[in-house]
């Protein structure tokens, strides 16, 4: 079997998620489906997490962000805003993959035992798996700063379905190292 790019490799989890996503929104009022919620594993093959829902962020946020922070901050109704949000989101968020950053990220309160153990592991396995498609790809972990646009991203993206989501939320960034990623099948 023939390896192909790591761009081409990252361009194709890209828009597998994108699909993943779009399915999630239209058809589910933006449950998370298995493909949203890898498994996580340390390199020596321990199991941080079962399940651990992740997002896909814009490389260029900023427009995402305001929107979700005006629809929740415009009206009392979470009912109202989150409808909003679903349709912004069902819409052609998702149409372009290559608008996205390759970074995941993913929200944990403040103290959360599974953020510091992720932290302290330094790269995780992410093991992505449905609809006959599988990616296990090793992750670098940071905790996004405070201002980070990535930050503001997925904490206003998230209160669109949970609107008690603190503001000290621990936000953590995966930047995927292509180079060892593993699809089954591969694409190409």
């Amino acid at each position: 079997m023939k390896r192909i790019s790591n761009d081409a490799l990252r361009d194709h989890f890209l828009g597998w998620q994108c699909r993943i996503r779009q399915i999630a929104v239209r058809q589910f009022a933006g449950q998370p489906m298995p493909a949203m919620q890898p498994s996580v594993w340390t390199r020596k093959g321990q199991i941080l997490s079962e399940r651990m829902t992740v997002l896909i962020v814009k490389a260029e946020p900023a427009e995402s962000t305001a929107y979700f922070r005006h629809q929740l901050k415009r009206t009392h109704e979470h009912a109202e805003a989150r409808e909003a949000g679903l349709a912004w989101l069902a819409a052609d968020y998702f149409q372009d993959p290559l608008s996205f950053s390759d970074a995941m990220t993913a929200s944990f309160a403040a103290e959360s035992p599974l953020a510091a153990a992720i932290l302290a592991a330094r790269t995780v396995l992410l093991d992505f798996d449905q609809y006959s498609q599988r990616y296990r790809i090793f992750c670098r972990t940071r905790r996004l700063e405070t201002g980070d646009p990535a930050r503001l991203a997925t904490l206003w993206h998230n209160r669109l379905f949970n609107p008690n989501l603190a503001g000290d939320a621990a936000v953590l960034a995966f930047r995927p190292e292509w180079k060892s990623a593993e699809a089954d099948p591969w694409p190409g």
